[in-house]
């Protein structure tokens, strides 16, 4: 199948910097966004000053708050809006795509569970608007360093090899390099509860603590992803890989991490709401801490690391005694982590 139009919809830090990158391997792309007066700002400035401030857009790449006119001849759809918002996101492009004639592929690159259902985000596109044209895609990629063409890569995942394979190709330009995977869970589930831990790292960060504490904590905070991954029917070897230990790795130790700058606010004494205020920017890692609570009571699965961060986020728990409640949990082996 060969793609030409590529219709992103969400003009965030990530749906820009997507539109950027496709853009340079001479794709038709379409940026939608919900507010039409934000939209024509981009479009004048031709520089997303909110969500992605520095990196110019190229002319050719096409602003709307026409979401017919964006999709329309697409032969993929980004879907790159926060997770909280990806049903509602959905449902208004189902009606759309009713109408038109070849399905075009579905691609999510949002990182969360939905809490009310805690459903992974290509469930909720499956459930919303049709199924067997979705894949997803993760990985350890900043839109600030994607955006400016900083070599990355990501792993794109479908249950279907021809889909995956396609996106591939798409997004396999400058230097971007995607793999493929047939383990959906997995990718999704890396992305989304790697940011409960990346929030734990950054409360380190606040605390003063060092680069010993902080590798402990990601090291066993993979070590409680892939648990609860595994439970839900992940591959295991997925968390080894990009969208797992790859993708932590750069979301609990880079300045550009969202979550890990909350996580610092907090552990240098701020409230959540107090964290929260004066950005925009979207911590998906805060809605997920409900979602991995949940999940874990539910597969009776041990995530002492997201517990905490739920704890201090929701039940105000100071957070040197949180980290005292870790320190002091019953000594195992490390082996024992399934």
């Amino acid at each position: 199948m060969k793609i030409k139009k590529v219709a992103v919809i969400g003009d965030g830090a990530w749906g820009t910097a997507i539109g950027i990158l496709l853009d340079k391997a001479k794709h038709d792309i379409y940026i939608w966004g919900y507010f039409p007066e934000y939209i024509d700002e981009l479009n004048r400035t031709r520089e997303n000053k909110k969500y992605l401030a520095g990196p110019k857009i190229s002319d050719s790449i096409k602003f709307t708050s026409d979401m017919k006119e964006c999709v329309s001849g697409a032969g993929l759809i980004v879907l790159a809006v926060p997770s909280h918002f990806m049903r509602s996101t959905c449902r208004l492009l189902k009606p759309i795509l009713d109408n038109l004639g070849e399905k075009p592929y579905i691609l999510s690159v949002a990182k969360g569970i939905e809490n009310e259902t805690l459903m992974r985000m290509s469930e909720i596109i499956d459930t919303e608007i049709y199924t067997g044209k979705t894949a997803v895609l993760s990985g350890p990629t900043h839109a600030e360093e994607v955006a400016v063409n900083i070599p990355s890569a990501a792993v794109v995942a479908s249950n279907d090899k021809v889909i995956r394979e396609n996106i591939q190709s798409v997004f396999c330009v400058n230097n971007f390099r995607v793999y493929t995977s047939h383990d959906v869970a997995g990718v999704e589930l890396g992305g989304a509860l790697k940011n409960v831990i990346a929030i734990a790292a950054g409360i380190c960060d606040g605390l003063g603590f060092g680069d010993n504490t902080k590798a402990a904590l990601i090291t066993r905070g993979l070590a409680e992803i892939t648990r609860l991954g595994v439970a839900m029917g992940a591959d295991p070897f997925t968390f080894s890989g990009l969208s797992g230990m790859g993708d932590l790795i750069v979301t609990g130790m880079s300045r550009h991490s969202r979550n890990r700058g909350l996580g610092e606010k907090i552990g240098a004494g701020k409230t959540l709401k107090e964290a929260l205020e004066g950005t925009e920017k979207i911590a998906e890692g805060v809605k997920t801490s409900i979602s991995v609570k949940q999940l874990s009571e539910k597969f009776s699965i041990e995530t002492p690391i997201s517990r905490k961060v739920y704890e201090i986020l929701y039940d105000n728990l100071n957070c040197k005694i949180a980290l005292s409640d870790l320190m002091l949990r019953t000594p195992k082996p490390e082996r024992d982590i399934l």
